[in-house]
């Protein structure tokens, strides 16, 4: 169980006790008293100093504990937790024996995760003479079975393929000395709980267990009460320095703008790598259907897609071929993009802790990173519950418009370092021969064109400060109250109203204000300065259509309360019937009355006993019917 006795916190450890003096941080003078394979590997690649989470895990006090870490993505936990498990693989000259069963087991959620691992533990350990083995879905178990006969000191692969491993005897857990689980709560969330546990049991009572998790939510820290010994409760960041690589932005788009404003933000920043997130596969292939069009070079992640197509997707976006990658939380957990220097969150995250595992595949290894949210009106207030509760602070910016855009590619192409390259022979006889011909301002201009030409031309944008309140009636202006000659009693509804008076009353949707339908007539607003065209509208006659005739009300009316029941109606001049339909210019012939209404309803009740009886008839015919062997099984 967790003794929660030693928390390592930031640079300083604490016991329940109180504080205790903190091992000085590892820098590169004290390399050479770290295993001497590591110190080389680590200075080979050019580390000059460890992350948080690497100084936490190396402490010599935790040399043969159990640990629990919680630290962001992004922080460095995959060589972290390889300089953690290297005591208790390596022998004192810093080497692995000869392999055979394995001695350790790193458990990823996903196949990017632990390819990732893999290129990260090959290096690390390649001094040390590590053998290392892979087990992921998707790939040939008959390759895997063959490499783990042939021995191996690590293993590192995907929870439902190392059970399959387990069961059919090819993974022997005999030997194993540590057992890494590496983004543990992302493995819960995708249902791998009974497969971790099934794995743990199977392991040696006497071996360590490291768990990696960004949070630590109850059911990970059961997991660590059934199965670790005294673990040690590492915690390398303050919620207060969490992400403090990256900047946080809402947006404030309007509504039918939040595909166009993604488009600018993409524009704009022109980010070497920029992931787009979105809730559904839909809207990933529908955002990548339009990015394509617009001439973004970009490619999608959801679950539809298949490990092949994944891979190639994946190293589009590593050599450069793609620089936008549209992805759903599920199918872009675990993959590592280099230089990810923009995420966008198309929609919202379902919760913070989503937000943070978004944002946290950028602001990595010491650089800058940006995380957008596209935020339309009806949203703002559950994103500012969605950053508080995450517990970072964003500014809140409008999206970038097609000024700021052109506006910002002239400052990146009077950025671009070619203009300060020595010019060669050749590129001088060339300009020679382009000023005999044209002028320097004609020159630069064509230039000009051309550097605009090679990127999508920016969207133009509603202003949001112009979008019109949500409840725009509340302020309706200077009004005129107008009656029709029509109400309930004649199957009177705004929905048929409202139309029938910008038709033939000559107004515009934003003229009217409120319509109040009451028992005979119905009472109108409309705007004070349409009213000349209203009644120039409405002719001498005053009245809209045959049978409704319009009177100018002599000021705001007393509105009456609807009846209760509201009365059927089956009939009237804007019955379903004849609303909009050839009926709506004949005169309606009688009102609607309680009898009428009665009478059509024990119609209805006659019609509705004749088609279960029928219903029932048919039924019965239908189970005595022979089954025919070629009809399908039932399930």
């Amino acid at each position: 169980m967790i003794r929660a006795l030693r928390y390592v916190n930031l640079n300083r450890t604490f016991r329940a006790g109180g504080p205790r003096k903190t091992a000085a941080p590892i820098s590169s003078a004290d390399w050479p008293s770290m295993i001497h394979t590591l110190s080389e590997a680590l200075a080979e690649r050019g580390y000059d100093s460890l992350t948080q989470v690497q100084e936490a895990v190396t402490d010599p006090a935790l040399r043969e504990a159990d640990l629990l870490v919680s630290a962001q993505t992004g922080s460095g936990k995959t060589v972290g937790f390889g300089l953690a498990i290297a005591p208790t693989l390596l022998d004192a000259e810093g080497m692995l024996g000869p392999p055979g069963a394995p001695l350790a087991l790193i458990v990823a959620p996903t196949r990017e995760l632990a390819a990732q691992v893999m290129r990260e533990l090959g290096w690390l350990y390649a001094r040390a003479g590590a053998r290392m083995a892979s087990c992921v879905g998707g790939m040939d178990m008959r390759d895997e079975r063959r490499t783990l006969a042939r021995g191996a000191h690590i293993v590192v692969g995907t929870p439902g393929r190392l059970r399959d491993h387990i069961q059919r005897g090819s993974l022997d857990m005999s030997g194993l000395r540590v057992i890494v689980l590496d983004e543990a709560d992302e493995m819960l969330d995708l249902g791998f709980r009974e497969d971790l546990e099934f794995m743990l049991d199977k392991a040696p009572p006497e071996r360590r267990t490291l768990m990696f998790s960004a949070t630590v939510p109850p059911m990970i820290a059961k997991l660590a009460q059934r199965f670790q010994r005294e673990a040690v409760r590492v915690k390398t960041q303050s919620e207060a320095s969490q992400h403090a690589d990256i900047a946080y932005q809402a947006l404030r788009v309007a509504a039918q703008d939040a595909e166009n404003a993604i488009i600018n933000v993409l524009r704009y920043h022109e980010a070497q790598n920029a992931i787009v997130f979105a809730n559904t596969r839909a809207m990933v292939s529908r955002l990548t259907a339009r990015f394509s069009n617009r001439g973004f070079a970009v490619v999608s992640l959801s679950g539809e897609l298949s490990q092949t197509e994944r891979t190639h997707a994946l190293q589009a976006m590593r050599d450069g071929r793609a620089r936008v990658c549209v992805a759903t939380d599920v199918a872009a957990r675990g993959i590592d993009l280099p230089n990810l220097e923009l995420v966008i969150h198309a929609e919202l995250p379902s919760n913070a802790d989503s937000l943070l595992h978004r944002s946290g595949r950028t602001g990595r290894a010491g650089r800058k990173g940006i995380s957008a949210l596209v935020v339309p009106p009806k949203a703002v207030k559950r994103a500012e519950r969605l950053l508080a509760s995450a517990r970072v602070t964003a500014d809140w910016i409008t999206a970038p418009g097609a000024d700021e855009i052109l506006r910002r590619d002239e400052e990146r192409l009077l950025a671009d370092p070619d203009w300060s390259m020595d010019v060669t022979d050749e590129e001088t006889a060339f300009a020679s021969r382009l000023l005999a011909l044209y002028s320097p301002e004609a020159i630069a201009a064509a230039y000009l064109r051309q550097h605009r030409a090679r990127h999508s031309a920016p969207e133009e944008l509603v202003p949001v400060d112009t979008r019109p309140a949500a409840k725009a009636h509340a302020r309706f202006g200077p009004s005129v109250w107008f009656t029709l000659s029509v109400g309930r009693d004649d199957g009177a509804e705004p929905r048929w109203l409202l139309p029938l008076l910008c038709r033939s009353g000559g107004l515009d949707k934003d003229a009217i204000g409120a319509i109040r339908v009451q028992q005979s007539e119905t009472l109108v607003e409309i705007s004070e300065t349409s009213v000349a065209k209203f009644l120039s509208a409405l002719g001498k006659q005053g009245s809209l259509e045959k049978g409704v005739t319009v009177r100018r009300a002599s000021g705001a009316p007393q509105i009456d309360a609807p009846a209760s029941p509201r009365k059927a109606r089956t009939s009237g001049k804007f019955s379903d019937a004849g609303a909009g339909g050839a009926g709506s210019d004949k005169k309606w012939k009688k009102r609607f009355t309680k009898a009428d209404g009665e009478a059509a309803a024990q119609s209805v009740s006659k019609k509705k006993a004749g088609k279960v009886a029928a219903g029932k008839a048919a039924a019965g015919k239908r189970g005595k019917r022979t089954a025919d062997p070629s009809d399908p099984p039932k399930r």
